[in-house]
Order: C-alpha cells, then sequence, then structure tokens
C-alpha cells in the first residue's frame, strides 16, 4: 500500500468514528491523519478573518535526534523567497533608487547585448527570456559548491534569449538571481542585509533569514527525501546558490506575520501593493501566481528545494491563509492546501 493510500485510510477512519468537530479541531485531525500515515513531515498555520484556527508541527524535524516539529520550527522556503524579492525591488524603486522601467543592464557589469532590452519588470513577472540556470544539464554537479553572486551569473550570461522579452513566461530562476545583484546594487548591502533590515527586523519575522548551513540556527529541521516509506538526508545544496530566488528560511508563524502585513502599508504604498499584485502573463504578477480556486480569488507561491518543500497560499476577499512548510522535499504542499481551505470554506458556507 503506498503512503498516500495509507494516509487517506487513516483519514477515512478518524472520519467515520470521530465525534463532531469544530473547526480548528476539523483541521488537526486532517493534519493527524497525514502524519499518522506517514504522509506528511512539517508544521502548518491555517487562519480566517485575522484568527488563526491551526498552528501546529507534525513529524519529526530531525529524526536522527528525535524532534517534532513545531510552528517555530524553521524550514528553507524556496521560492516562497521570490515574494520577498519583488518586495525589495518594489521598496527601492519608492526610494527612489530604481525604476521597473530600467533596462537590467543598468545593473549588471559585462552585460550582453541581448539583455539590454530586458528590464526589471521582465525579471519580476519572468517574461524576460533569460533561461533558467537551475534546470541546466550541470547543475546538479555543481550545487553544492560554493559561488559568488557573478559567478552564477556567469552560468547563464552567455547563453542566448529563449524568447524576446514579454513575448511568452517561463519561470526562470535567473530572473531572481538577476534581482538578488540589483537589490546589492541599489542599496549597497548584501542581499541578506537588506531583507533583514528592511522587511523581517520591521515585522517582528525573528523566526526568518537567509540559510547558512555553516552558522548555528537554533530550531532549523533537517531536510529529508523519501525513500519508499523511509527517509534519508536530502542531496547537499550551498545556499549561496539560490540567492535572491531561494535561500530563505522561515516559520509558519512568521510567514502569517508577512501575511498580515500585506494587507497594510508597513512594507509598501498601495500603487506598489497593487502592482505586485497584478498579473503580467499565465497569471503570474511579481513574485507571486494570482488566479482563481474555490470561486474565489487566490494569491500564492510554491517553493521547493533540497529537504524542503512550502506553500502560501492567501484569499484576499476572504481573509483567508494557509501556509503549509514541509522538510520533506517531495511533500505535495498545494494538495493539502486544498484540503484545508475546502474545510475552511466549507465551514464558512461558501
Amino acid at each position: 500500500m503506498t503512503t498516500m493510500r495509507r494516509a487517506l485510510l487513516v483519514l477515512a477512519l478518524v472520519s467515520a468514528f470521530a465525534p463532531a468537530q469544530d473547526l480548528p479541531s476539523k483541521l488537526d485531525a486532517h493534519m493527524k491523519g497525514l502524519e499518522a500515515g506517514n504522509a506528511f513531515s512539517g508544521s502548518v498555520l491555517a487562519a480566517r478573518k485575522g484568527k488563526v484556527l491551526l498552528a501546529k508541527g507534525y513529524g519529526m524535524a530531525n529524526h536522527e535526534l528525535d524532534v517534532p516539529n513545531r510552528p517555530g520550527t524553521k524550514f528553507r522556503i524556496g521560492s516562497v523567497t521570490k515574494q520577498f524579492t519583488a518586495v525589495s525591488i518594489l521598496q527601492l524603486q519608492e526610494q527612489g533608487k530604481l525604476a521597473l522601467e530600467d533596462s537590467v543592464c543598468k545593473w549588471i557589469e559585462n552585460c550582453p547585448e541581448a539583455w539590454k532590452k530586458v528590464t526589471i519588470h521582465h525579471l519580476l513577472s519572468h517574461t524576460s527570456g533569460i533561461p533558467n540556470f537551475t534546470s541546466f544539464a550541470d547543475y546538479g554537479a555543481t550545487q553544492a559548491l560554493p559561488a559568488t553572486l557573478t559567478s552564477i551569473i556567469d552560468r547563464f550570461r552567455s547563453r542566448p534569449l529563449v524568447f524576446e522579452p514579454i513575448e511568452r513566461w517561463a519561470y526562470s530562476n535567473s530572473n531572481y538571481i538577476l534581482l538578488g545583484q540589483v537589490v546589492e546594487k541599489a542599496s549597497g548591502k548584501s542581499y541578506a542585509e537588506y531583507v533583514s533590515a528592511n522587511i523581517f527586523e520591521p515585522l517582528k519575522m525573528a523566526g526568518t533569514g537567509y540559510d547558512d548551513t555553516r552558522k548555528i540556527i537554533k530550531n532549523r529541521a533537517a531536510g529529508y527525501s523519501r525513500r519508499l516509506n523511509s527517509f534519508v538526508n536530502s542531496n547537499y545544496i550551498d545556499m549561496s546558490i539560490p540567492h535572491a530566488a531561494g535561500a530563505l528560511y522561515s516559520t509558519v508563524e512568521d510567514l502569517y506575520l508577512w501575511d498580515r502585513a500585506l494587507y497594510t502599508k508597513t512594507l509598501l504604498k498601495k500603487p506598489s501593493l497593487d502592482r505586485m499584485f497584478t498579473p503580467v502573463k499565465s497569471n503570474y504578477a511579481y513574485g507571486w501566481f494570482v488566479d482563481q480556486a474555490e470561486n474565489r480569488k487566490r494569491i500564492w507561491h510554491g517553493g521547493g528545494i533540497n529537504g524542503f518543500a512550502a506553500m502560501l497560499v492567501r484569499y484576499p476577499d476572504d481573509d483567508a491563509t494557509v501556509i503549509v512548510l514541509s522538510n520533506v522535499e517531495t511533500t505535495n504542499t498545494m494538495t493539502i492546501v486544498k484540503a484545508l481551505t475546502g474545510l475552511l470554506f466549507a465551514e464558512a458556507g461558501k
């Protein structure tokens, strides 16, 4: 029996014999069923109308030391990092330090001729045509090696554009690597320093930062891969590689602080917020997908990186949020989000 089938059987048994439950208990029961079926390890937060209904850890943060996951456990969030990069760029535009219409060549040394027509807007919206370096054949062999930002850009600097800017949409981590360079050049700070000083500290996101395996970071989860019905340590990646495209870690509690701030003008003025959430192509805005689900507007982004999977989904018209962080890289976080939002909206009467 597969892990998922076992988990579904456990959920069915729980549902069959459980007494009537309130919404927080229903949410928790669903996650406990997945945990019991060995189908989830991580932390989850679900909230609606400003009320946190579930904030809990499931499974193990470290199997070798028998440390359980908790709401304050720190997970790598992969490409959920991109929304923090987008806010950083928009803040710098508000400060007059850059313009979204700037050519990337204004900010990148030894800029190839083909990139002169690529703007910051194209990078933010994945419409630049610059190829995705994490899809290159040698990526697996190089991901464990420390790199400078310049050396990472060198990996795709000489490659031709896949298409002309704005002609199409194609997800490319290279875009956000370049945006990391823009943040550093425009602000005069490293990317890690900038996001810490201008986002994490103002929001009191004390459990969020730029990951570094050399540092001692308390409550940091270990990352795993699944092998049949057991776990193994994930392949190593040096965290200099993902940079502004995917190098941050966070907690479900901190990401909820982030969610709350995006309803305010704490970080950005309203025109900048509106632009960040306006789709350009293929439902992608700036660091976020914006589409419809459950007959509601949905704003979301996932993340996947060695040992970890993440998903942050917001339903702004309902003030509902579900955050799933897992320390098993193959976890289908969106499937979990859909199940939890189904319970949230069923309770609300749709």
